[in-house]
């Protein structure tokens, strides 16, 4: 990946620099007009963060299981950018809404879960840095229960009435929309794996630095 990140940095980069300019030849929504354009920051961050989410709930089960210190970092880098992603969500989410639903907020089964898994993976990192000894696993024991939630956040809007959009939304969005949509969720994506790599080789350089202070007080 070390070989990778500088070509997908500007790759990601000229994405990211594009994006507006092909978002904004993107069809207007009929009934929203140019807050329709939220669209394609809202949900690529919403399946950006389940991702995330995901991936640090595995690594946390991994940790938990084998003790293995990787799968630690992996969990830690995972549930910062399961909360910056989530920030995304909690921020846009509401602009959409008070234009589709005339409310910036409904505490509807969506809504509500999504924001309960984004405060799991804020509890999560206050448990890592404030938890004392045994932080490790009960912050990894969090992590797994944030993964647990995400399908009941993916399905919610199939099973239980909401203001939400279902989740056949996506799959069936017009040819003017879906293009941008998922150019968009590809460049959020690359900045995920980018953020994460480094997020990962800061955590490497710091477990080999505690090491270096170990050895010199031996």
């Amino acid at each position: 990946m070390r070989k990778l990140f500088m070509p997908l940095l500007v790759v990601a980069t000229a994405m990211f620099a594009y994006a507006p300019f092909m978002i904004d030849q993107a069809a207007y929504e009929s009934s929203m007009g140019l807050v329709s354009k939220i669209f394609y920051f809202h949900a690529p961050s919403g399946m950006v963060m389940l991702l995330s989410a995901v991936v640090c709930g595995i690594a946390s089960a991994l940790y938990l299981w084998r003790r293995n210190p990787g799968a630690d970092r992996l969990a830690m880098a995972s549930a910062e950018l399961t909360v910056l992603y989530g920030l995304i969500v909690i921020a846009t989410g509401p602009l959409w809404a008070r234009k589709a639903w005339g409310i910036w907020w409904d505490w509807d089964a969506r809504l509500t879960m999504s924001f309960v898994g984004w405060l799991i993976a804020i509890s999560y990192l206050f448990v890592r840095k404030y938890g004392g000894p045994g932080s490790d696993k009960l912050g990894a024991a969090l992590a797994v229960f944030g993964t647990a939630n995400v399908p009941f956040i993916y399905l919610s809007v199939n099973f239980w009435r909401t203001l939400h959009p279902k989740t056949s939304v996506v799959p069936t969005l017009p040819p003017l929309i879906r293009g941008p949509f998922w150019f968009s969720a590809l460049a959020l994506f690359l900045m995920y794996l980018l953020l994460l790599t480094a997020r990962l080789h800061l955590e490497r350089q710091r477990a080999a630095l505690d090491a270096l202070y170990l050895a010199e007080e031996d």
